[in-house]
């Protein structure tokens, strides 16, 4: 069974993360990986601290408010696509990205444009994720001069 946790369980996930790794408790693997992110993230870590605003917001395209539970979500998936290199080739495409970018992170952000295309394109074709477009698309920003 596929894991498959809600809005909320998302947003408390990431809340509960970032108050242990301000509290210097322990995390666990998951969570070590999460925080990573956060670390890298200062920019969301008052709405990380405030964890029952953080479950009440809304975050519209309208209003230009970038969601932090969304954007750490799929630097999370993109970790473990790497770890797992799921789909097949995406740790190589990412790994050569990260070069040219000299940064994971940068690397990483381009991914998520090209995971965010996928989603949408699925979402529009009412067709399952195209795991080969996502890499392509990936291995193509890697390549490119």
């Amino acid at each position: 069974m596929m894991f498959a946790p809600s809005q909320l369980d998302v947003r408390r996930f990431f809340c509960a993360t970032y108050r242990k790794l301000r509290d210097q408790q322990p995390l666990i693997p998951m969570e070590a990986i999460a925080a990573e992110w956060i670390e890298q993230h200062p920019e969301y870590h008052a709405e990380l601290a405030d964890e029952a605003a953080a479950l009440a917001a809304v975050y519209s395209v309208e209003e230009g408010r970038s969601n932090p539970f969304l954007h750490l979500s799929m630097h999370l998936t993109i970790s473990e696509q790497q770890a797992i290199d799921q789909p097949h080739g995406i740790r190589q495409a990412i790994d050569l990205l990260a070069a040219k970018r000299n940064s994971l992170h940068e690397a990483q952000h381009v991914a998520m444009d090209c995971l965010g295309e996928m989603i949408w394109a699925s979402q529009r074709s009412g067709l399952p994720p195209d795991g080969h477009q996502y890499l392509d698309c990936v291995s193509k920003k890697a390549t490119l001069r």
